[in-house]
């Protein structure tokens, strides 16, 4: 393998999902040049779907203070992120998960309150001093939320490679209607993630966190390549 080769390999299996940060701030610029690569990810038609709301300071404390009301409201509807009929296979894993995540802070499954306390740090961006609120138009199809991903998966690791952490949050998605409200999104405008941006704090337990992974041979199929 080339050195570039080794390098990337080494990119991608560093980045992780940082769930707590250092509160030393970001420069502007490197968000902007992190976004410029991130730019040049592919998409349909080269439609790029894609639109990038950052927050920090001030404004970032409004939000996530605002979050933290409507996450604890017994009336704000929950997120259906999966389908009640997921596979086992699926469950499986999202149990794994839930198991690492929540064991690791001392968090019982059953205890309902202390699930909600943590999932709340979602929405102060676990500390990050930067979070990232990304849209999309209502309108557009599914092909263009792949692209979204792609969109999505080069930040990262452009930010990875930058020294910068990452956590990309579905939870906000649950509430459209506060965070449309506060950016003053046009009508058209949905909410696919959000993301916390900054500098890891390594001294967290939560980030010596690795999540297992499939072994490529258990979903892989090579066709027509033993003739």
């Amino acid at each position: 393998m080339s050195l570039f080769t080794d390098d990337f390999d080494s990119l991608v299996e560093s980045r992780k999902a940082i769930r707590a940060f250092l509160t030393k701030p970001v420069p502007r610029e490197l968000i902007t040049n992190i976004i410029d690569v991130a730019r040049l990810a592919p998409s349909n038609s080269n439609t790029q779907p894609w639109t990038v709301h950052i927050i920090t300071g001030r404004a970032k404390r409004d939000l996530s203070a605002l979050l933290g009301v409507a996450h604890i409201d017994p009336l704000t509807k929950p997120l259906v992120h999966l389908p009640d009929n997921l596979s086992q296979k699926y469950r499986t894993r999202q149990e794994q998960f839930g198991a690492l995540f929540y064991g690791v802070q001392n968090v019982d499954k059953c205890d309902v309150n202390a699930r909600s306390k943590v999932t709340s740090r979602n929405f102060e961006f676990f500390g990050a001093p930067v979070g990232l609120i990304f849209t999309v138009e209502m309108n557009l199809k599914k092909y263009s939320w792949m692209d979204y991903g792609m969109f999505l998966q080069t930040l990262m690791l452009a930010a990875q490679s930058r020294g910068l952490a990452t956590c990309p949050q579905v939870s906000f998605a649950r509430f459209q209607t506060v965070i449309a409200d506060f950016l003053k999104l046009e009508n058209d405008q949905e909410i696919v993630c959000a993301m916390s941006l900054g500098y890891a704090d390594e001294s967290s337990p939560l980030n010596q966190m690795r999540m297992p992974r499939e072994s490529t041979h258990d979903f892989t199929h090579f066709i027509g390549f033993d003739q």
